[in-house]
């Protein structure tokens, strides 16, 4: 059965949607059993350096970069229309919003992917946080808070086309970024062999970063034989996320996009993985716990922070990393130090331990 038939068949809004709802369903599940995180990697390096957390984060970043610049040189895959590197982008949001998601995610003790995963584990406290996020992000893009995202964004813009190709900044050769890709998979492997991170979690996170690539190809392959204008695009939360809710709240009807199957997609299918793992369980906010408003604190500044910087540790980091976009790779960097420097002011009087109990790699 061609794409063409599925197409012409069941129309592009259907198919597109369609296309976001498997490539959800696979990040959920893949992301809800390996336990990837880019907020536990980022604490445990900081606190005691590169281990399993780290390798993991690593396995599924690198496999996102091979996989795409294979398609890319394969000729799979064109992303030259990628809003990535198209659009003009921003350096000072990057950087900004990457400190402020960074510090966020540290508060609210997971990035906005993780939040979205536990959320469908039954995580009130994921929940409640990701409400939160979504809602200062839809301010920050449309509502009371877009005038002042729009004048930090404006404060140092570079140009589309060229300008946001790191590749074409730094004068790299087309192969260049596939082998860094390979390189970084390389070691990846070698840490988390070393660091005894199970087979199984090794392939689901590296399956993690496939995912990207499959998001690419889903709406390339489909725009190309589309009438109307199909964004080509993959893997993305915050924006999504806001638009999704909105809509549901103000629309009877939603248009049907990538974004509008991948939300809900996610969300099964880390329900599903969770109830067959048997790891299904209401939490609350508790006495034991962190206080309720660090997690509103931490959804609002990566609410703010992920529209500011152009999306979240998914989107803006691994999505937009793959394609080499150079906004993508300084927003990297200030996640990361974002997450490292919070971690060290509100939280260094705690043990060495990265993640909680709900977010543990098994080593089995």
């Amino acid at each position: 059965m061609s794409l063409e038939y599925i197409l012409e068949t069941f129309g592009e809004g259907s198919t597109v949607t369609v296309g976001g709802l498997a490539v959800g369903l696979a990040f959920g599940v893949l992301a809800q059993r390996s336990r990837f995180c880019m907020r536990s990697a980022v604490i445990e390096f900081f606190r005691a350096g590169a281990g399993q957390n780290v390798a993991v984060w690593m396995l599924a970043f690198a496999a996102a970069i091979v996989a795409t610049q294979g398609a890319i040189l394969g000729g799979l895959l064109d992303v030259s229309n990628a809003r990535q590197l198209t659009g003009q982008g921003s350096l000072s949001g990057a950087i900004i919003g990457g400190l402020m998601f960074g510090a966020g995610m540290v508060l609210a003790q997971g990035c906005a992917s993780r939040i979205l995963v536990l959320s469908a584990t039954g995580n009130l406290r994921a929940f409640v946080s990701g409400l939160i996020l979504t809602i200062i992000a839809q301010s920050s893009l449309r509502g009371i808070l877009s005038p002042v995202r729009e004048w930090t964004a404006g404060l140092w813009v570079v140009s589309g086309e060229a300008a946001r190709g790191l590749s074409v900044v730094l004068n790299l050769s087309d192969i260049t970024p596939m082998i860094f890709g390979v390189v970084l998979l390389a070691a990846a492997l070698v840490l988390a062999i070393r660091q005894g991170v199970s087979r199984w979690v090794m392939v689901g996170t590296t399956s993690v970063g496939l995912t990207i690539m499959a998001g690419w190809l889903v709406t390339y392959k489909i725009s190309l034989q589309s009438f109307s204008l199909v964004a080509v695009k993959s893997i993305s939360f915050i924006g999504p996320s806001a638009d999704t809710l909105m809509g549901l709240i103000n629309h009877p009807e939603l248009p049907l996009v990538f974004d509008l199957g991948l939300i809900p997609g996610v969300f099964a299918g880390s329900f599903f993985a969770a109830l067959l793992g048997r790891e299904l369980k209401l939490q609350s906010f508790s006495a034991e716990g962190q206080p309720m408003p660090r997690y509103i604190a931490g959804a609002v500044l990566m609410g703010f922070g992920g529209m500011l910087a152009g999306g979240c540790a998914v989107g803006a980091v691994m999505t937009g990393g793959s394609v080499f976009s150079l906004t993508a790779w300084v927003t990297l960097v200030s996640m990361w130090a974002g997450g490292g420097l919070t971690d060290y002011l509100v939280d260094r009087h705690q043990t060495t331990q990265a993640y909680s109990v709900d977010e543990r790699i098994s080593v089995r």
